[in-house]
């Protein structure tokens, strides 16, 4: 089986408070993966340290099986690492096709040509809106960003990292204050997504979880407690006890 993304014995330590306590993980390409566990257990320490946003004390980070454990931010998206966050990163005051274009633009090495009207890269253009239609948002591609309800900023986020072409998306609670009435249509257009894009996913919200994922990892005071199918992981004993009878309640 092939890898897509992989930690081997990672630690992340601030001072001495252990945060990531030597997690190991094999995550095969193409994969529907979920990362979940109690607040605290350090799910979104874990994806900083495979974006680069944090270095780890000790320890390695695989993509496709190269090391990425010491390329900063940027050379691991330009490997095709790619990201969402808890809190939309937008860009408000552009219409949508304005930003995901500036996204493919930046991909293809034209972000620094900023004397040139988005519109004078055709070609960014025609890719933008091809993608916008993908996600259901071609309707709404010369609207304001910060017009759009909040599920739909959170596809734009989406947009913007599948400008990218990831290999690997990793999406950090794309449902976190999105109405409910919104989060099944944001989940279903995430489930639609190419197979060969290989996706890390933390939410909270557990039907939606065991709908979309085909493996689950459960993260308990920054150790791996379990990683199994979410059948198992729905029967197992200390998962329930320690967080899904919890989540289940939220």
């Amino acid at each position: 089986m092939s890898y897509a993304l992989q930690t081997h014995n990672l630690v992340k330590k601030f001072g001495g408070l252990l945060v990531i306590n030597n997690i190991s993980l094999n995550i095969a390409s193409g994969a529907r993966h979920a990362l979940i566990g109690p607040n605290g257990a350090g799910k979104t320490t874990l994806i900083n340290l495979l974006t680069g946003v944090l270095a780890p004390t000790t320890g390695s980070v695989l993509l496709n099986g190269q090391d990425i454990t010491a390329m900063a931010q940027y050379q691991r998206c330009k490997y095709g690492l790619a990201r969402t966050f808890q809190i939309n990163q937008l860009f408000p005051d552009l219409t949508i096709l304005e930003s995901v274009t500036l996204a493919v633009c930046e991909r293809l090495g034209l972000g620094a040509k900023w004397w040139r009207p988005v519109g004078a890269y055709t070609a960014a253009t025609d890719e933008a809106a091809q993608l916008l239609d993908s996600l259901k948002l071609l309707d709404v591609a010369y609207s304001k960003t910060h017009s759009l309800a909040y599920g739909r900023q959170r596809l734009v986020e989406i947009a913007l990292a599948l400008a990218s072409q990831p290999k690997v998306l990793l999406l950090d609670e794309p449902t976190a204050g999105v109405p409910s009435n919104e989060s099944r249509e944001l989940f279903d257009t995430i489930a639609r997504l190419p197979e060969d894009i290989t996706i890390l996913l933390i939410e909270h919200d557990m039907n939606l979880v065991f709908r979309f994922a085909q493996r689950i990892s459960v993260l308990v005071n920054g150790a791996l407690l379990v990683e199994d199918t979410p059948d198992a992981i729905a029967n197992n004993q200390r998962v329930k006890d320690i967080y899904l009878g919890e989540a289940t309640h939220d």
